[in-house]
């Protein structure tokens, strides 16, 4: 690479620092990530729980996550990720059988009609609420007050929201309803809903998130992992150089600081010059995730073809099959569970799954286990302002699921926002400095590209 080339500290190994460092080397640029953890990935790695490596969240994407999708072309590892062909989910309850919504080959909004129609958790005229509901989500594009007010406004009621809204919308923003804005929940629907027929096809990696996260580091040009970044000194309107947490300071032409708004607002809190408004208005919902393995010889592919099934009136919201025998158990908006025993949480899974599955009635659980992140993602509260890239610092731009990407705190959100702080700090690093090599006409050329 040129020696022309200009240097970037990316302050975050998660996902939107890591697609930060492919599109800025993408753009010209040479990269050196600081992550203060251990692990590569931030809210999508893994680690090891009694010898069998697991994810640290069932994270999952849609049809419609084109920049994730994107981002694993970049790296050749579109391979790893099981995607449905058409959307389809198996819905399971302990008062009725079990039933699928599918998409049929027709245009959106239609696809879902037919297996709407005889989708079992809803009486006709509940099912006609829901249709009116959804219809009137695709003509109000500018919503106010909570989402959970939004639908009540709409007829929708408790068996409404219970066979329904809830399974796809409490997951999706990782917050009860009547904490999340109307436009973020109303932004979930018409995206994967009501946009296109493919938008909603689930998938997921069938490898540890780690490999994703190690795969998109290696494009930099050196890790520091266990490497914290407490504050940036300014030269007027520019950063100079950083200072980690043994006190060395780094200089660097540019700097993509992609953490959480409590992380960066410690950054900024000890930077002079460095400024990003509204970090305190941000709130965090916990995640937790229950891994259950039982006797091999037990019973296999128990959620059929697509390998996961929303569960109704429960607090496991998901439910997928990452192996024989083992199942792990989504609990988003986690609350109160989040401090619960991890021996209670294996117990309430276990019974909360032989309640709707009974081939697991008789089928012995070998172990449990229970992850947790206790700030797993910011809750999209009405009234909620996500800064963009930009801070007070000609060369500093900030990422993450949480900045404001029009997504909510979703994989295809943190890389939007990778995506778009290291175009915009390409951009700025020729205007300061013009070169000959490609930097300047690379960032516009991605920019177009995205």
């Amino acid at each position: 690479m040129s020696e022309q080339a200009p240097r970037v500290a990316v302050v975050g190994a998660g996902l939107a620092g890591l697609a930060a460092v492919l599109t800025l080397t993408n753009g010209g640029a040479r990269v050196e990530i600081l992550e203060r953890s251990r692990l590569l990935g931030g809210k999508a790695t893994s680690f090891t729980v009694d010898g069998t490596e697991v994810d640290n969240g069932q994270h999952v994407i849609l049809g419609c996550c084109d920049e994730f999708l994107a981002f694993l072309s970049q790296l050749r590892m579109s391979g790893t990720l099981r995607m449905q062909e058409r959307f389809e989910v198996t819905v399971l309850s302990r008062d009725r059988r079990p039933s699928r919504l599918a998409a049929a080959p027709l245009p959106a909004p239609l696809h879902l009609m037919p297996s709407f129609a005889r989708y079992a958790h809803l009486s006709w005229p509940q099912k006609l609420r829901v249709g009116r509901a959804l219809l009137a989500a695709r003509l109000d594009t500018s919503p106010s007050g909570d989402m959970a007010s939004w639908l009540r406004s709409k007829g929708q009621g408790d068996d409404e929201r219970r066979a329904f809204w809830d399974p796809f919308l409490v997951p999706a923003l990782n917050a009860p309803l009547e904490d999340a804005a109307a436009s973020d929940g109303l932004f979930v629907i018409r995206t994967a809903f009501l946009s296109d027929r493919g938008a909603a096809r689930i998938g997921y990696s069938t490898v540890p998130l780690a490999r994703v996260a190690e795969a998109a580091a290696a494009r930099a040009e050196a890790v520091h992992l266990r490497t914290a970044v407490v504050s940036l000194e300014a030269d007027g309107a520019r950063a100079s150089s950083l200072r980690t947490d043994n006190d060395d300071r780094h200089a660097f032409d540019g700097y993509v600081l992609a953490v959480p708004p409590r992380r960066l607002a410690m950054i900024t809190g000890a930077s002079p010059g460095l400024r990003v408004s509204g970090l305190s208005a941000f709130r965090t919902q916990p995640i937790v995730d229950v891994h259950l393995w039982y006797e091999r010889s037990g019973p296999g592919n128990l959620l059929g073809e697509a390998g996961f099934a929303a569960l109704l009136g429960s607090p496991v919201q998901w439910v997928f099959e990452k192996a024989p025998g083992y199942l792990c158990c989504s609990l988003s908006a986690a609350g109160d569970a989040i401090a619960r025993p991890e021996r209670e949480l294996v117990e309430l899974c276990d019974a909360e799954l032989a309640a709707v599955l009974p081939a697991l009635r008789t089928a012995k659980l070998r172990r449990g286990a229970a992850t947790r992140d206790p700030e797993a993602t910011f809750v999209p509260a009405p009234g909620l302002r996500r800064p963009g890239p930009h801070t007070s610092l000609d060369n500093v731009m900030i990422a993450g699921a949480w900045t404001d990407t029009g997504w909510p705190a979703t994989m295809e959100s943190a890389v939007r926002s990778g995506n778009t702080a290291a175009i915009h700090l390409l951009g700025a690093l020729e205007r300061a400095q013009p070169r000959t090599t490609a930097a300047g006409e690379r960032a516009q050329e991605l920019a177009g590209a995205l």
